[in-house]
Parts: structure tokens; C-alpha cells; sequence
């Protein structure tokens, strides 16, 4: 179960409490517009705080406090790059489960 299931398999039992808890709570992060819009801007690319700002019409201060929690949650990912911090999609995951989140509203 560790692996995830594939489209359309069904699973063998209940995944355990832990891993649900775990699933819940990684869907919280996706109730945020604001760092929905933060996730959409680095899709295919890199950028410091300011630039995250001016693409998602958001201050840089509030695009800060939404990377804390998209870091904490292993969502995106930094590098330092001298003195600015570059923030970039954690994997390709996060993408996916973007786009999929899209499909399913649209139909």
C-alpha cells in the first residue's frame, strides 16, 4: 500500500489510520487558493518569493507564510541561489495532482 494503487485498482483493505490521517491532511493544503495559485506559478519553473508574488497577484509576505506550509507538507522545495531562495514544485506528483484536480472539476 506504501507504493499507492494504480488508476482504477481497487484496494486489498482499508490503508491503516495513520496513512488516512496522513491523506487528510495533505488535502488541507489544497483548500487554499492562494497557495493553489502558488503551486500553478511554479509549474515548470523556478522563482524567489517576489516573482511568486507578481505572477499570483498576493504580497510577499503572504506568499511566504503559504511556502511554509507547502514545504512543511513536501509540496515544493528550495534551493539558495546567493542571496535569494528559489522555490520550484517538489516532484512531478504535485503536478499530477493538479492537473487531475482540474480534469475532475471540468468534466
Amino acid at each position: 500500500m506504501a507504493d499507492g494503487l494504480a488508476i482504477g485498482e481497487k484496494p486489498d483493505e482499508m490503508p491503516d489510520e495513520e496513512l488516512l490521517y496522513d491523506l487528510a491532511d495533505l488535502f488541507k493544503v489544497f483548500s487554499d487558493t492562494t497557495r493553489i495559485k502558488i503551486l500553478f506559478a511554479l509549474m515548470g519553473r523556478e522563482l524567489c518569493v517576489a516573482d511568486i508574488a507578481e505572477q499570483t497577484g498576493t504580497t510577499q509576505s503572504a506568499v511566504s507564510h503559504q511556502l511554509r506550509t507547502l514545504k512543511q507538507s513536501h509540496l515544493v522545495k528550495f534551493q539558495r541561489d546567493g542571496r535569494n531562495v528559489v522555490y520550484s514544485l517538489a516532484d512531478d506528483h504535485v503536478y499530477t495532482m493538479l492537473n487531475q484536480g482540474l480534469s475532475h472539476i471540468c468534466e
